[in-house]
């Protein structure tokens, strides 16, 4: 009879150890749920030499559309080590706010958007190019439309774009990726969003500094082409 009592003791002791443990783990994922964004946020606030327009600010990923397996690869990510972000990406339209990572790998990937290599750096002249996963952070791109804002917010020099062009290209098409004298910012992901398996084709979100745009300029671009 001692024994079985000793048993349940044990039994009760490692359901609460379990429990505890779960907790814990749950409790690590919400506090480094945006860490690469508060390191940016540090990172900033010592560098800088006067207050920026943009405020920066942690938040949580909606991944309500976000296919299963990104939101885990997501969550695993949380446990990898990354280097401060070197921006940070916003678009008010779909309540995206996500770090900008130095490299397009896959785990880069997974834990927020990467920067692309040989384009301009985020807060410089020129071509910044960006990608993301269509069925994670990159998703709501299928929301946006000609004239909605998007802002970069690097170390020194936020700024505000405006979309003036959605394209649907050839993985080969690099000339999406040519240089331009103004700044300018480019979104890549896969299209179709949805497509089961690799998807044949890019989605190309282009925009141009908001005090280069002129007034009637939205209303001359295509909306999408191949």
């Amino acid at each position: 009879m001692s024994g079985l009592r000793n048993l349940e003791r044990l039994l009760l002791i490692f359901g609460v150890l379990m429990v505890s443990l779960y907790l814990a783990a749950q409790l690590h994922r919400i506090v480094s749920v945006d860490v690469e964004l508060q390191q940016f946020k540090d990172q900033q606030a010592a560098s800088a030499d006067e207050p920026h327009g943009v405020a920066l600010k942690s938040a949580t990923p909606n991944v309500s559309l976000w296919s299963g397996q990104r939101i885990r690869d997501y969550r695993e990510s949380l446990t990898a080590h990354f280097a401060p972000a070197i921006a940070i990406l916003r678009i008010p339209k779909i309540r995206l706010e996500v770090p900008v990572l130095a490299g397009t790998d896959d785990l880069s990937l997974n834990r927020g958007v990467g920067h692309l290599a040989g384009t301009a750096n985020p807060g410089e002249n020129g071509n910044v190019a960006i990608a993301g996963h269509r069925d994670g952070f990159f998703r709501g791109l299928k929301d946006v439309r000609l004239g909605d804002k998007i802002e970069i917010d690097a170390l020194g020099r936020p700024e505000t774009y405006v979309i003036d062009r959605i394209t649907i290209v050839d993985p080969n098409d690099v000339s999406v990726l040519k240089p331009t004298p103004l700044a300018s910012l480019t979104l890549v992901t896969c299209y179709p969003f949805y497509f089961v398996g690799s998807a044949p084709k890019r989605y190309i979100v282009h925009a141009v500094v908001a005090n280069a745009v002129p007034a009637n300029a939205n209303a001359s671009r295509q909306l999408r082409s191949e």
